[in-house]
């Protein structure tokens, strides 16, 4: 195109971000740390030719019939749930990722709210400062790790990772895929790869690292839950909507479930029309057996940064005339896709 292609970037980045967005478009930038309201995206968006994407943003249908100029969003994210990959393809509508960086971040995150439950870190936090503490006493006992058996739901790069970083704690790892064939990578991180009803039953600490889709929504329900050991303690940095907030908040009232930790929570699946709109006060009330974090799973500073900047990459690879390496529907730009 004669002129610089426009391009919507929906919430804060780097400034190396936006100078190197500078340096191949007209970059219309959001300058706070907060969302766009609704209408001043659409209308920053009506005549944008790409998007620069973060995970509070969901497109569909209704959204691209109102851009008609649009031709590539970048995800700087890895999970796609809240965005309809199919409406962009029919739309003809690049759609990119970056899958590959998130991984670490992430899994430390998941060994931070491990620890920080099992062990009582935001409880004994609140007791030193409140002035009443006086040095040592009998008091907020937790649980350890070494000779726990820990159970991971999801056995992906994350969950891998997290093996890895479980290795120096002297603890039994349990696996659930549904492939096969990670058993080998299973066996070389000192884990067995088992069933869905044996993570669920031996596991005394269980985390999730699971894709939102149809089959797992709520796979962590009320049945799951009775099924797990009492006292277990539950840690989710994947999807919100794989765990039944209310069911969990329920067993932690009743005394079967021992903690809950989760960096994400179901009113943030945007793309589920029925998606509770807050996190249920029973859970947020209960700060003796929760521990919260405002999805910081990547939020590690020159993380995010390299993220944006590779989602950045992808458009500029697009408006240069290649196909971007991380598309996820590159069909589209083939002259035989279907009008």
């Amino acid at each position: 195109m004669s002129r610089k292609p426009k391009v919507v970037v929906t919430h804060w980045v780097h400034r190396e971000v936006v100078e190197f967005l500078e340096s191949f478009c007209e970059p219309v930038t959001n300058r706070t740390r907060e969302s766009f309201p609704r209408e001043i995206l659409m209308r920053h968006c009506r005549d944008a030719d790409g998007l620069l994407v973060f995970m509070p943003d969901a497109v569909d249908h209704l959204f691209l019939n109102q851009c008609e100029r649009l031709r590539i969003i970048a995800g700087a994210l890895k999970g796609y749930d809240n965005f309809d990959v199919e409406a962009c393809s029919e739309n003809r509508v690049l759609f990119t990722n970056v899958p590959d960086l998130l991984t670490a971040p992430t899994a430390e995150l998941a060994m931070a709210l491990l620890l920080g439950v099992a062990r009582k870190c935001v409880a004994g936090d609140r007791l030193v400062r409140s002035g009443t503490f006086q040095g040592w006493r009998p008091v907020l006992y937790g649980t350890g790790l070494a000779g726990k058996t820990i159970g991971l739901v999801g056995f992906g790069a994350v969950g891998q990772a997290f093996a890895r970083r479980l290795s120096g704690f002297d603890c039994r790892i349990l696996a659930m895929d549904p492939d096969p064939a990670k058993e080998s990578v299973a066996a070389e991180l000192g884990a067995e790869l088992v069933d869905l009803e044996t993570v669920a039953t031996e596991s005394d600490i269980l985390t999730l690292f699971l894709p939102l889709i149809p089959a797992t929504r709520h796979l962590v329900d009320r049945g799951f839950l009775e099924r797990m050991p009492p006292g277990a303690i539950l840690v989710n940095v994947c999807r919100g909507s794989v765990v039944d907030e209310e069911a969990v908040a329920d067993s932690l009232t009743k005394g079967h479930l021992g903690a809950y930790a989760a960096d994400v929570f179901e009113m943030e699946d945007w793309a589920l029309a029925d998606r509770p709109r807050s996190i249920p006060t029973r859970l947020l009330d209960n700060q003796d057996q929760t521990f919260f974090t405002p999805h910081l799973g990547s939020a590690v500073d020159e993380i995010r940064r390299a993220i944006t900047l590779e989602a950045a990459s992808q458009l500029e690879a697009f408006f240069k005339g290649e196909v971007p390496s991380q598309a996820l529907n590159p069909e589209v730009l083939s002259s035989s896709f279907p009008s």
